[in-house]
């Protein structure tokens, strides 16, 4: 333990971003008694999972839900103070696309509570049902690994998943767990969530629907972890450059210069990249260029949430449900989620012709569906449309990203973009900050 101490005494660890990925490390890494300072350019913590109010109505930036499988992000928001059993609403494993297609997983040991539910479901003939099943069946078989990684299309065509499955099953899940049309998804990361999702406990493939905005839910609690600790949570503080030297590295922000043992920059990839070009400009650490490259070759995909005010009489049939073939993919009940009655979510996430509408076109558009699908006739006392216009990179196949540890042993990378097994996720951008957390403390 002295020993331990000496080691936490000499590091000094700066963060460039106060979002999931961020708020992770400086948790993990105040946790070990190491002096900690985080650096965030917004006046909230959160990054693109934040919370944001209209109309004195607390929304999120984006309506977001997490799976039982998130094992690190769960575990950290009870690490600062959370509990996962107050602060969500849990949902076993269940797909609705109004009208079309039902499917709902039993209380039964994975993975037989998701071949029964396929075998199960409402809008498949028994054929499509046995042709799902056996798909599971082989993927389980091959531990949910490919040779060669293909888009989600080709692997679905390789298996004979005809067009109805593919619509009101496997296509809703990839765009829903990757962010990603199927045409450019990559197949192995969708197998690696349909493996932990599906194929370990019951409980990993439960949704959980968060009942507090997403600041409140984990980023405000790690910041007050972080400062009973000792550690420090700037915000409206932008980092201005970055400059290595031979002990550490020195950090420009609106507070002036610091000089840091080591500095996590998890601030979104273009941030990164635009911190870094000067570190490759300088003519010293050439090394540093292929991660420029890395990031610059990102492509990025969308999220839209249209909020909607009706009165408050006004329900879904369920907490969350899809829509088939309707601009509208996801709709989230906020009344029987979080008490906020009357508000709805419509989500709609990836590419698409949505985003050549206007913001209240598109909302006049969600409008009607909920119309036809519901009987809404009522007009919403308001809306509000929130678009993440790079809400995610495209998780396409073989796409090389970053590592956590760049060429330079002081400065490091952490969020959803960086390597890993999981696409752009909650538990992708965790994870990157704990495995820095973990590389800085050795």
């Amino acid at each position: 333990m002295v020993g331990f101490q000496g080691v936490a005494e000499e590091l000094k660890v700066g963060i460039i971003g106060g979002g999931y990925a961020g708020m992770a490390a400086a948790v993990s890494i105040a946790a070990r008694s190491i002096s900690v300072t985080v650096f965030e350019s917004a006046q909230q913590l959160g990054g693109r999972a934040r919370g944001v109010t209209y109309n004195d109505t607390q929304l999120d930036n984006g309506q977001h839900l997490l799976l039982g499988c998130y094992h690190q992000t769960l575990h950290m928001i009870e690490q600062v103070g959370g509990n996962v059993e107050l602060d969500f609403l849990r949902l076993p494993l269940q797909l609705d696309l109004h009208h079309q297609f039902s499917l709902k997983a039993p209380r039964l040991p994975a993975p037989l509570h998701l071949l029964v539910a396929l075998l199960g479901a409402q809008g498949l003939t028994w054929g499509e049902r046995v042709n799902a099943v056996r798909f599971m069946l082989t993927l389980r078989r091959i531990n949910f690994h490919l040779s060669n990684d293909i888009t989600v299309t080709e692997l679905l065509a390789q298996y004979q998943q005809d067009t109805v499955l593919v619509q009101k099953l496997w296509e809703p899940l990839c765009i829903a767990a990757l962010n990603t049309p199927i045409h450019k998804a990559s197949a192995q990361v969708l197998l690696n969530v349909l493996r932990d999702a599906l194929n370990q406990s019951r409980a990993d493939s439960d949704m959980l629907l968060p009942r507090l905005d997403f600041t409140a839910l984990f980023p405000q609690r790690a910041a007050n972890y972080v400062e009973q600790r000792g550690g420090k949570v700037f915000l409206s503080c932008g980092v201005e450059a970055l400059r290595p030297l031979d002990d550490g590295i020195e950090l420009s922000s609106a507070r002036g210069t610091e000089k840091f043992s080591h500095v996590i920059c998890a601030a979104p990839p273009v941030v990164a990249a635009k911190l870094l070009r000067p570190i490759v400009a300088s003519g010293n650490h050439g090394a540093l260029a292929e991660t420029i490259v890395q990031i610059d070759n990102l492509e990025h995909q969308p999220i839209y949430t249209v909020y909607l005010q009706y009165p408050i009489r006004v329900t879904l049939p369920h907490p969350m449900l899809g829509l088939h073939q309707r601009c509208s993919q996801w709709l989230f009940d906020k009344g029987r989620i979080a008490g906020q009655h009357g508000l709805l979510a419509a989500v709609i996430s990836a590419e698409g012709i949505h985003q050549q509408l206007s913001q209240d076109e598109l909302a006049q558009k969600v409008i009607a569906e909920l119309r036809d699908e519901f009987g809404i006739a009522e007009q919403p006392e308001w809306f509000k449309v929130i678009a993440e216009k790079r809400a995610t990179f495209c998780c396409s196949p073989n796409l090389q990203r970053p590592q956590q540890q760049t060429s330079l042993p002081c400065l490091l990378l952490a969020g959803d973009y960086t390597a890993g097994e999981y696409p752009a996720t909650l538990e992708g951008a965790m994870m990157s900050g704990m495995r820095c957390a973990d590389l800085i403390a050795g």
